[in-house]
């Protein structure tokens, strides 16, 4: 099913997310946004020479601003500031320059696309999708999330217990950054729960090693290439086919929860089935332990989105 899909943004992430999903033909109108004068046009034309040679017939937009587009079915917003090779930088460090981007978008698009889902890719990612959720009123508002970091998780775990990829699966969940929380409960090797096939097969597994990959390898690469792109734009194609083809596979993004301790709903991440709607999720299948991680991460969501809130001169 192709449908009609704008990706406000076309940076490092946004280009590489916009040509995925040409080139996995989800789309059959893409719309692209960008402030930067022919940024957009620049970057549109290049995606129609790619549709020639996939022999697509896509129609390709390109806009400068923000409420021209209309009618999308799906927005994924990646506009905003990134964080910047060889800074010590934390995806929370973007909220005040970020918050008012997002809000803006939150303002202007809705009116002229009803019944859109809305994907935020812009870092502090959780607390963005929180703000947009907020500012928009929006009902189906999430965030990718803790998705990229499943895939880095599952790559280094295939790597220590030398099997191959596809053999793994398990979620991380929490937020999309510093209390990013692998789901251990969640991981299966073979179809084999975790501490079973460690049992099996006398493998061990330095599991503060796994930790240490998930939370730190995406800025190393920001570092040395200067911004992640492929990584990111498969995992964002994953979900964002998963809703258009309503096919309810289990990504762990986040969606708004209230959760105790926490004043109001906030983004946070829960393995959950996506699709044009949303749910169930795993929690309750979770460890108490998991659940506890998971809650800490919502209020270290919570702090950063009120932060949002202060860059616009709002309050909780």
């Amino acid at each position: 099913m192709g449908c009609h899909i704008a990706v406000v943004g076309t940076g490092r992430v946004g280009r590489p997310t916009a040509y995925t999903l040409l080139c996995e033909r989800l789309v059959d109108e893409l719309s692209l946004v960008d402030v930067k004068p022919g940024l957009a046009w620049a970057f549109s034309e290049e995606l129609k020479h790619a549709a020639a040679s996939l022999k697509l017939d896509v129609e390709i937009n390109a806009y400068e601003r923000d409420e021209d587009v209309s009618g999308a079915d799906l927005v994924v917003i990646t506009a905003g500031k990134p964080r910047m090779p060889g800074v010590k930088m934390s995806r929370r460090d973007l909220v005040y320059e970020n918050a008012r981007t997002i809000a803006y978008i939150a303002e202007v698009m809705p009116p002229r696309n009803r019944g859109a889902r809305w994907v935020v890719v812009s870092n502090p990612v959780d607390a963005m999708a929180t703000l947009f959720k907020k500012v928009s009123g929006e009902s189906y508002v999430i965030s990718t999330g803790d998705h990229a970091d499943t895939l880095r998780f599952r790559v280094k775990l295939a790597e220590e217990l030398g099997v191959p990829f596809s053999q793994v699966e398990g979620y991380v969940g929490g937020e999309h950054g510093k209390a990013a929380y692998p789901l251990w409960s969640t991981v299966r090797i073979g179809g084999q729960p975790l501490d079973e096939y460690l049992a099996s097969t006398g493998k061990t597994l330095n599991r503060e090693a796994v930790i240490d990959y998930v939370r730190g390898v995406s800025k190393r690469i920001v570092d040395i290439i200067g911004g992640t792109e492929y990584g990111p734009a498969s995992a964002f194609r994953d979900i964002i086919r998963s809703i258009i083809e309503d096919r309810h596979e289990i990504y762990s993004v986040a969606v708004s929860r209230e959760l105790p301790g926490i004043p109001e709903a906030v983004n946070i991440n829960v393995p959950i089935h996506v699709g044009w709607s949303l749910g169930p999720d795993l929690w309750e299948e979770l460890t108490e332990e998991e659940r506890r991680a998971i809650i800490e991460a919502a209020k270290a969501i919570y702090e950063t989105y009120k932060l949002g809130l202060e860059a616009l001169g709002k309050t909780p």
